[in-house]
């Protein structure tokens, strides 16, 4: 007898489990307003062997143009349309993943939807699967290399543009020569500053001498090494101006001429442009623009009889680069949205 009544205990207490593990377990049981022409997407995760119980009703009894089942990332498992109700709908989870159930609203009006999903697991293993979705950032990192283009070295130097001294003829010359000079010359590729110096007759070029003396006993030492250093360096590289305005009895009008355009109009006693003036015995400055093309020199003598000598020297300092290139190794990292369990 006794042992009868432990059977069927044992039977009783095995029917009760088998029982619990078959009872439907509550996923979702939501309300949602879907607006016009638009759809609610809800994410759920299931576990292989589930069994899968939806239900759905609209509230006001009117039809849902679509309601979709989409085991991710694309296998439609389950899709009505103009749908008013549907009453424990059962799907069988054949693989363990992510559910998409997808609510769609082609009216014109919005549509208010009460939706129920359950499920009951294969085992009491699954029992306690978590089925709650979450969107997660995943990083990928990816390297490349690429050609990084680098300063190897600069080097600064002096280079003399013009050292001349041009003659300007008289107004009135008796041989017919023009009292108009143009002494020409172009600014090297790299040029930062340059500087010139114009001296009429022999006042001028002493003034030149003199200026150049001076910089030899008071200039700086610190660049003494730079080859072809001089005043005229120093005034382009420095403003530094070591010329000293001098009296003579001739002057000279000059203007430093944008073009040749200008030149020509110049020449032929008609408006033209220029970027600097003067009227002179002597003058010295340093230019920081242009920096680059054909530089033109207007010369104007403006005495009756008399030619004058002009001296004229133009000094730059020019900075050249030497580029390189080295491989570089570049991480790139880029991110994007998936969907996964919340563990």
């Amino acid at each position: 007898m006794t042992k009868k009544i432990t059977y069927t205990l044992l039977l009783l207490s095995f029917y009760t489990l088998l029982n619990a593990q078959l009872s439907p377990i509550d996923v979702a049981e939501n309300t949602v307003k879907i607006s016009r022409f638009g759809e609610e997407i809800f994410y759920y995760g299931f576990t292989e062997g589930d069994q899968v119980i939806f239900s759905f009703e609209e509230v006001n009894g009117k039809e849902l143009k679509e309601i979709e089942i989409v085991e991710m990332p694309s296998s439609s498992k389950f899709m009505d349309y103009k749908t008013k109700r549907i009453d424990k709908k059962r799907l069988t989870i054949n693989r363990t993943g992510i559910y998409k159930f997808r609510f769609a609203n082609a009216a014109i009006t919005g549509r208010v939807c009460r939706f129920k999903i359950q499920r009951i697991p294969a085992s009491v293993t699954t029992k306690n699967f978590n089925t709650s979705v979450s969107w997660k950032t995943i990083y990928d990192t990816t390297y490349t290399t690429e050609s990084e283009i680098y300063l190897e070295r600069s080097d600064t130097s002096v280079v003399n543009l013009v050292d001349q001294v041009p003659r300007v003829f008289a107004k009135k010359a008796l041989n017919g020569n023009d009292n108009k000079t143009i002494v020409d010359f172009s600014l090297p590729k790299g040029t930062i500053s340059w500087s010139y110096y114009i001296g009429v007759g022999k006042e001028g070029k002493q003034a030149y001498d003199n200026g150049s003396n001076a910089f030899v006993s008071t200039g700086p030492q610190s660049v003494s090494s730079l080859p072809g250093y001089s005043a005229l360096a120093a005034l382009a590289l420095y403003g530094k101006n070591y010329f000293l305005k001098t009296q003579g009895l001739d002057n000279v009008k000059y203007w430093f001429i944008t073009d040749l355009d200008n030149v020509h109009l110049f020449k032929t006693n008609r408006t033209f442009k220029q970027y600097k003036k003067g009227d002179v015995i002597n003058d010295a400055d340093q230019m920081q623009t242009p920096r680059s093309g054909k530089i033109y020199l207007g010369l104007y003598n403006d005495n009756l009889k008399d030619a004058i000598d002009v001296t004229v020297k133009v000094t730059a300092i020019v900075v050249t680069e030497r580029w390189k290139t080295k491989p570089v190794q570049q991480m790139n990292v880029t991110s994007r949205q998936e969907l996964g369990h919340d563990k």
